[in-house]
């Protein structure tokens, strides 16, 4: 049994970020040396980490630190990638609370209703969790075969989640985890059919960014109208750092409930796994990048959005590094928390 570490409330006399920031200095309890030795180095784009864009450290409500790369500042939106997944998890989240979706039920997924098709077993938790044994291959090198890179940019870029949606199972449902951006753009289908169908963009931006003051948000759709939730939410790294900081509060904000009470505990409860060498996962969250007990929204080229309960922290990292030095940039992230007490 995991034992999740607390959410922390919103400090009394801080206020949410809903318009500015509240901001305060990097308090005398933090190696401060030791952070502007690792900020100072990941600026210079060394070889190691590659480039970083942006970095936004907030603690207890307030941002302590921001920095930019030449020629970028606060105004300007970043790629989100996958952190687009945890956005969309916190999508069905709403729905849930509005008894528009039961994660424990198995979706309508048009795909799958012909008699006797053994995907109708596969339920939104399953999808949430990585785990409906779609035989979807996640892989970002052109010179292997990638199922992704074709639902993107290739054969299936029109309907993302048709494209994803047609794949038969290679497992029973539940049995086998694998990471898929398939996987989570029938999700976003699944959410935006339960909110009405039309003017799912209005949906967000109604009971998520608009509440959030996420002003930047900028979701992508196809040619048929779904929200690519795998991967295209463009925003400023002020904007993600609210996001991490409604997951932070436990889905409350300025004394709102958002999302339904037990639903950031369902995301940073671990998911069973086989053997991988991606790390945890919960449900369309990462798991433990800044120490046991944090939970993060992960991007493709190291897109961080890192929430750590413990310390009351949020990190946001933004930049463009390559596959093989996302484990160092990682790396850098659990670093520049650690220096926090």
């Amino acid at each position: 049994m995991t034992t999740l570490p607390p959410l922390p409330a919103q400090p009394a006399g801080t206020p949410f970020p809903t318009r500015d920031w509240p901001q305060a200095d990097i308090p005398a309890t933090a190696d401060r040396a030791r952070l502007a030795r690792l900020v100072d180095r990941a600026f210079a784009d060394p070889p190691e980490l590659q480039q970083t864009h942006a970095l936004v450290v907030v603690q207890h409500g307030r941002l302590l630190l921001e920095r930019y790369g030449a020629g970028r500042s606060a105004t300007d939106t970043c790629p989100s990638w996958s952190m687009a997944k945890s956005i969309t998890h916190a999508l069905v989240g709403m729905l849930v609370k509005d008894g528009r979706l039961d994660i424990y039920a198995a979706p309508a997924v048009p795909e799958w209703q012909a008699p006797g098709d053994p995907r109708r077993a596969i339920t939104l938790d399953h999808l949430l969790r990585m785990s409906s044994g779609l035989a979807f291959v996640e892989e970002y090198m052109p010179e292997k075969p990638s199922d992704v890179i074709a639902m993107l940019f290739g054969e299936g870029k029109d309907d993302v989640a048709h494209f994803a949606a047609s794949f038969p199972l290679a497992h029973k449902p539940g049995s086998f985890w694998s990471y898929s951006s398939g996987t989570s753009n029938i999700v976003a289908r699944i959410a935006a059919q339960a909110a009405g169908g039309t003017g799912f963009e209005a949906f967000m931006r109604q009971r998520l960014f608009g509440p959030l003051g996420m002003e930047s948000a900028d979701p992508k759709f196809d040619a048929a109208g779904n929200f690519i939730g795998s991967s295209y939410c463009f925003c400023t790294a002020r904007d993600f750092a609210r996001f991490g900081l409604l997951y932070l509060r436990d889905g409350v904000w300025d004394g709102a409930r958002l999302l339904p009470p037990g639903w950031v505990d369902y995301a940073r409860t671990p998911t069973w796994q086989q053997p991988v060498e991606q790390g945890r996962y919960g449900a369309h969250w990462w798991l433990d990048i800044a120490g046991e007990g944090s939970f993060s929204a992960n991007g493709y080229k190291g897109q961080f959005t890192v929430v750590v309960p413990r310390k009351d922290l949020i990190v946001v990292r933004h930049g463009a590094s390559d596959a093989d030095h996302i484990e160092a940039v990682k790396t850098w992230i659990a670093d520049v928390a650690a220096c926090f007490a």
